[in-house]
């Protein structure tokens, strides 16, 4: 019954299947620099490449999966004296902006972020509430193996 029920779950949760379909897409951007890439014969560069946005996406997928997890540990560590929560905020807003604005993925954080939390929404919504961990260990293999899919579509079509 349990396996029925997990099986029927993007059925009742569908925004599960919008994040698989979102992705996809994404993946099918990431392998972009994959083509141009290959085609110069520096096939170790895209792989760099493919794995730095796997990482963000696990990043992205972490941060709105586990927000009250990680938003307890920084105000902790913030609420021990001015200076941390200076420095603390600082680093946040500067490394966090220009990586966003120079990197030109603030569209993508966008999109896979709203997406991630809407995914949580539709779970809490049919009161599927596993663990945060084991939440984040879900999406984020979600994430990567429809960015998996997409990437092998880009390079076989």
């Amino acid at each position: 019954m349990a396996l029925v029920r997990l099986l029927l779950l993007p059925v009742r949760a569908p925004m599960l299947l919008v994040l698989a379909a979102i992705a996809v897409y994404e993946g099918l951007q990431w392998s972009q620099p994959l083509e141009g890439a290959a085609a110069s014969g520096m096939g170790q560069l895209s792989s760099l490449f493919w794995s730095l946005d796997c990482l963000h996406a696990l990043l992205v997928v972490v941060v709105c999966t586990m927000p009250d997890l990680l938003l307890q540990r920084i105000s902790n560590v913030m609420a021990s004296s001015r200076v941390m929560s200076l420095v603390i905020t600082l680093l946040i807003v500067t490394v966090g902006g220009l990586y966003l604005l120079h990197l030109k993925v603030l569209t993508n954080v966008l999109i896979l972020g709203s997406t991630v939390l809407l995914a949580r929404l539709d779970l809490a919504r049919v009161r599927v509430a596993p663990p945060p961990l084991i939440l984040a260990g879900a999406l984020g293999g979600l994430v990567l193996a429809g960015a998996g899919v997409g990437r092998w579509l880009a390079s076989s079509g």
